[in-house]
């Protein structure tokens, strides 16, 4: 029996909790292992119209065609105000899914509307997905950094989450094979694989072509489902496309996918692609947890995607994120030349290695001060590794936003340096062994 559970049961032995929490001796352990995470605390400071914000990972909805969606809205009101406004079924909305499986055949993924089950955002996919597998201990792999988010969903099920680097070209198969044939030796089965394939979130690396049936010929051989997830597949800035993982194996893959990206986030409405039985326990899960989901809200999407130049959207969105990732590029070149980061051909992140000696979460607090925040590398791992790195978001922020805001940045970093010449290197946080993606992310 671990010290918090002794502690908690002495606690509850004389019917008392804390004084901050009189609950705290009832709460379950997954419970005890929340936290909010390091994007999410930043929100209150960021959030503020003096910060220079390049932390949040929030889409740039200006370009949003809002007089036609209230009028949409409104005749979707007025026409069918009964259906839109009542509860729906646990697995969504058949007209949404059969849309879906239009929006996801310019990837290639050939897919039928049984095999979707709606979610409120990808988020829920995640939690519901990782429900119906893990129980506590079970082991997840997944690439170094991973998506924050996931991470908190993996802890909060109480998972093991084994990293498994990635490089200019992704996961890299070869630790991948090693990283689950020690496993196996072991003794410790694998659950799953938890991958963004396509302009990585916080990478902004994507899994090369010629990877991809690698990754997935490894799984099928250890026996390991996959969890893919592709929020930003359609948003590459050279209107490229990569061929899913799923399409690959789809009996091996679950596949996520989310209109918070490529449309907005507000109507709460992702998806997940499965196999036949698999779907069956997601619709029980969802269930359980919100009833169904959103019926507004997929019924909106729908209309949109029925009447509105959908692809025409994406196009506007794509050459908006290309043109401020330029921005960021070049901030980054005139600014910051003793760092090194990636040039992502898509989606909304730089991942940015800063100079040797400085630690990115130590330095955060100096940041916002000095009015500019981003996000610490180690909200990107579940080993506590990252401090070497930051995650610069410019899906949010115009260009000049941008300019001002990597100048304020630098002018942090020469401070931090300035600081370690005269006084020496910082105390690290300590490396567990899992190999950090460094400058081949340049």
């Amino acid at each position: 029996m671990n010290d918090s559970r002794i502690a908690r049961k002495l606690d509850a032995s004389t019917g008392a909790g804390t004084r901050l929490d009189p609950w705290f001796d009832r709460y379950a352990d997954r419970a005890l292992g929340m936290k909010q995470s390091e994007t999410r605390s930043l929100f209150a400071v960021a959030n503020r119209p003096e910060v220079v914000s390049l932390a949040g990972g929030m889409p740039n909805i200006e370009g949003l065609p809002l007089d036609f969606l209230a009028d949409m809205t409104a005749k979707l009101i007025r026409e069918r105000g009964p259906q839109v406004l009542q509860y729906g079924g646990g697995q969504g909305e058949e007209e949404l899914r059969e849309m879906i499986v239009d929006v996801m055949r310019p990837e290639g993924i050939r897919a039928h509307p049984d095999d979707i089950t709606i979610t409120t955002g990808s988020q829920q996919a995640l939690d519901i997905i990782t429900q119906i597998f893990i129980n506590p201990g079970d082991v997840i792999v997944a690439e170094a950094p991973s998506y924050v988010g996931a991470l908190g969903v993996f802890r909060a099920y109480q998972a093991n989450v084994v990293h498994v680097p990635l490089d200019k070209d992704g996961l890299i198969p070869e630790a991948l094979e090693e990283t689950l044939a020690k496993l196996a030796r072991e003794g410790r089965e694998v659950k799953f694989l938890y991958t963004v394939p396509n302009f990585h979130n916080p990478a902004g690396v994507s899994m090369s072509a010629e990877r991809r049936p690698q990754i997935v010929e490894i799984c099928e051989r250890y026996h390991v489902l996959i969890l893919e997830d592709n929020p930003y597949g359609m948003l590459g800035f050279d209107d490229q496309t990569m061929t899913p993982l799923q399409r690959l194996n789809p009996d091996g893959v679950i596949y996520l996918g989310s209109f918070s990206k490529t449309f907005a986030p507000g109507y709460r409405v992702g998806w997940a692609l499965a196999n036949h039985a698999v779907t069956q326990r997601l619709i029980l899960a969802n269930e359980n947890a919100v009833l169904s989901p959103t019926k507004m809200g997929q019924l909106s999407i729908a209309e949109y995607l029925r009447s509105y130049d959908w692809m025409a959207q994406i196009k506007q969105y794509r050459s908006m994120y290309r043109e401020r990732r330029d921005a960021m590029s070049a901030a980054l070149d005139r600014h910051l030349p003793r760092a090194s980061w990636n040039v992502p051909e898509g989606g909304f992140y730089t991942w940015v290695k800063v100079p040797d000696g400085i630690d990115a979460k130590a330095m955060l607090p100096r940041a916002t001060t000095n009015l500019v925040a981003y996000v610490s590398g180690t909200a990107f791992y579940a080993d506590g590794q990252g401090s070497d790195h930051m995650r610069l978001s410019f899906c949010y922020p115009t260009p000049e936003r941008i300019e001002e805001g990597v100048r304020r940045l630098a002018t942090v970093i020469e401070n931090e340096l300035e600081t370690i010449e005269m006084f020496g290197h910082p105390t690290r946080y300590p490396n567990t062994g899992v190999e950090t993606p460094k400058s081949n992310l340049r």
